[in-house]
C-alpha cells in the first residue's frame, strides 16, 4: 500500500510560481509511474503531466506545457511539479497519482492510477 503526500501550494498572483511535492511511502518507489491531476469546482479531474517509473519519459498536458515541469527523485521517494507563469485558470486542486505499470510507460488517464494523494489546493489571483 503506497501513501502520497502533497505540499507545496498556496496562493499565488498571476505570473507567480509554484513548486508542488508529493512525498511516498509504503511500498518501493521506482516501482510506480506517477502523475498529477488537477481537478477544478464542477469540472473533471484531467491529467496536469506524468512521468515513467524511471522519469526518463514525461508527459505534459497541451495547456501547460512551456510553463510546468515534472520530475521524480527516486532515491528520495519523491516527485514535484514545479508551475511557472501561473494563469487563474490553473487554480484547482492538485493531486499526485501513482500507478504500478511497466518499466517505460507513461500513464495519462486516471482510471489507470493505483494510489492517489489527498490534494493540495491551487489558487491563482487575477
Amino acid at each position: 500500500q503506497v501513501q502520497l503526500v502533497e505540499s507545496g501550494g498556496g496562493l499565488v498572483q498571476t505570473g507567480g510560481s509554484l513548486r508542488l511535492s508529493c512525498a511516498a511511502s509504503g511500498g518501493t518507489f521506482s516501482n510506480y509511474a506517477m502523475g498529477w491531476f488537477r481537478q477544478a469546482p464542477g469540472l473533471e479531474r484531467e491529467i496536469v503531466a506524468a512521468l515513467s517509473r524511471s522519469g526518463a519519459t514525461t508527459y505534459r498536458a497541451d495547456s501547460v506545457k512551456g510553463r510546468f515541469t515534472i520530475s521524480r527523485d527516486n532515491a528520495k521517494n519523491t516527485m514535484h511539479l514545479q508551475m511557472n507563469s501561473l494563469k487563474p485558470e490553473d487554480t484547482a486542486v492538485y493531486y499526485c497519482a501513482a500507478a504500478n505499470v511497466v518499466w517505460g510507460r507513461v500513464c495519462k488517464f486516471p482510471d489507470e492510477y493505483d494510489y492517489w494523494g489527498q490534494g493540495t489546493q491551487v489558487t491563482v489571483s487575477s
